[in-house]
């Protein structure tokens, strides 16, 4: 069983390894928000994808949804992964079908997947100025600070959200992280 556990452990940071060293290449500006934002700031919890908000400039979002697309994931949507990057088809999702995350996933293994903000849920430039950057085997990795991310799940109100909401609180208090 521990080795079964190990493997799997290795296999999620390999996953983010990758993911997270080829957004980095882009050099484009990206923040991890949700459950993987909460369990780098120490809340251990399961979480099935990988939140980003991310700079919806037009060439901006198009070099995050090519590199997206170089490691094999696809919208889950039956949609052009390149049509997230267009402001006007963008907003009609929003708009029109109420989408907030643009999905995508690797089909050949579901459990990758990485969401995309279709709106900034936050002021991008305060949430990127805000945001910790943590190490993962030498790849910096920028993550919400822990009091947006607070703010983030207070407002999105689902049971899940509000329950990490208590941990996280619990463990800004014991860094003695002032609320903003």
């Amino acid at each position: 069983r521990p080795q079964c556990a190990r493997q799997g452990s290795n296999a999620v940071v390999n996953m983010f390894e990758r993911l997270f060293a080829k957004l980095n290449e882009t050099g484009e500006r990206y923040v991890v928000v949700g459950g993987v934002a909460a369990v780098m700031h120490g809340h251990v919890r399961l979480t099935a994808d990988v939140d980003l908000v991310v700079d919806l400039a037009p060439d901006s979002a198009r070099r995050i949804v090519d590199a997206l697309t170089e490691l094999g994931l696809s919208p889950s949507a039956p949609v052009q992964a390149a049509d997230f990057a267009d402001p006007s088809i963008r907003e009609s999702w929003v708009t029109e079908k109420k989408m907030m995350v643009f999905s995508m996933v690797d089909r050949a293994n579901p459990m990758h997947a990485v969401d995309l903000f279709a709106r900034h849920p936050v002021d991008f430039d305060a949430l990127w100025s805000r945001a910790d950057v943590i190490d993962l085997h030498g790849i910096g990795i920028r993550i919400a600070s822990i009091t947006d991310l607070i703010d983030m799940k207070r407002s999105a109100g689902r049971p899940l959200d509000l329950d990490d909401v208590n941990h996280l609180e619990r463990i800004r208090a014991r860094r003695r992280d002032p609320p903003r």
